[in-house]
């Protein structure tokens, strides 16, 4: 058995536009939040967006999933998702996530649309050979996850509004949804080792 999920992968430039965003939110927070607070941040070279989360699988299925999800989006066409915002799950006075991803806006666009589609046919895939975690029903919403808020969920929720970050304009760059691997996830007490197992194209073609 291995610990899995299904994502999209960030290039070079845009993770480091990424970083720098966290690493400014790193510093408002630490100026003026109190020992209360504990925040863990997710490291630069595994910031990703996940299309699906896949928990503990047999490694059988890794190369009937490689089929399956390399045919089923060949027929889609890239996905460009904007990051314009940062945000927070499950909400602005109480954060346990900090995150950058698309305004509101953009998710009732044709884009949005189709990421919502591309998103329920992995889900179908992954259905089709037995490896299906429930799902909670809730609308896929795009987001790279940049820390995680332990302690201190009120405090922090405070701090960003008094900072005003969350409503000033933002563009970090475009994450393109151009292939999906699946990761291998090993976790370490100093945090996940990330393995890429494989990567299908959207659009055709896989790079193994």
């Amino acid at each position: 058995m291995l610990r899995a999920f299904l994502a999209v992968e960030l290039g070079d430039e845009l993770k480091r536009q990424v970083t720098l965003v966290q690493e400014d939110l790193k510093r408002r927070l630490g100026r003026e939040a109190s020992k209360a607070v504990r925040i863990a941040w997710v490291q630069a070279s595994s910031i990703h967006l996940t299309i699906k989360f896949l928990g503990d699988i047999d490694e059988s299925l890794i190369e009937p999933m490689r089929r399956a999800v390399g045919v089923a989006i060949q027929e889609h066409r890239p996905i460009f998702i904007p990051l314009e915002r940062i945000g927070t799950f499950p909400h602005p006075r109480e954060p346990r996530i900090l995150w950058v991803g698309p305004q509101v806006r953009w998710e009732g666009s044709e884009e949005a649309q189709r990421l919502a589609a591309l998103h329920r046919m992995v889900e179908d895939c992954c259905s089709s050979i037995g490896c299906a975690m429930a799902m909670d029903g809730r609308l896929f919403s795009p987001h790279l996850t940049l820390a995680r808020v332990k302690e201190g969920a009120r405090e922090v929720g405070r701090l960003l509004a008094a900072s005003g970050v969350m409503d000033r304009p933002l563009f970090v760059g475009t994450l393109a949804v151009e292939s999906i691997a699946l990761i291998k996830s090993d976790l370490k007490p100093a945090g996940p080792i990330y393995t890429k197992l494989w990567q299908a194209r959207v659009g055709g073609g896989g790079d193994g």
